[in-house]
């Protein structure tokens, strides 16, 4: 396989992915964002102290962003960060 061709499978692959991204977004409540990956989730619960060092959240019924897993859709993940998670709640879909 040349190099091209690796490109070429990454760029299709993380295509792929952002258009199954954009086709589920609306199902979830909350985009988490951590140093190492996005997630989509319906809940999100801190489980660390506050003022501990790593900072841990469980996630239920969620979905990563990683285009290297078969199965992006989780029930249950926990995240774990020294640097710091970014929670936004999305907005409500009028209908």
């Amino acid at each position: 396989m040349s190099r091209e061709d690796l490109e070429k499978y990454e760029s299709d692959n993380e295509l792929g992915l952002y258009r199954e991204y954009r086709d589920v977004i609306t199902m979830f409540r909350f985009v988490v964002e951590s140093d190492r990956r996005l997630y989509l989730a319906n809940e999100v619960v801190r489980t660390s102290a506050p003022g501990d060092s790593i900072m841990e959240y469980q996630l239920s019924d969620a979905w990563v962003w990683d285009m290297y897993r078969k199965s992006r859709f989780l029930s249950k993940v926990t995240i774990a960060s020294a640097r710091g998670i970014s929670i936004e709640e999305l907005p409500a879909e009028e209908l």
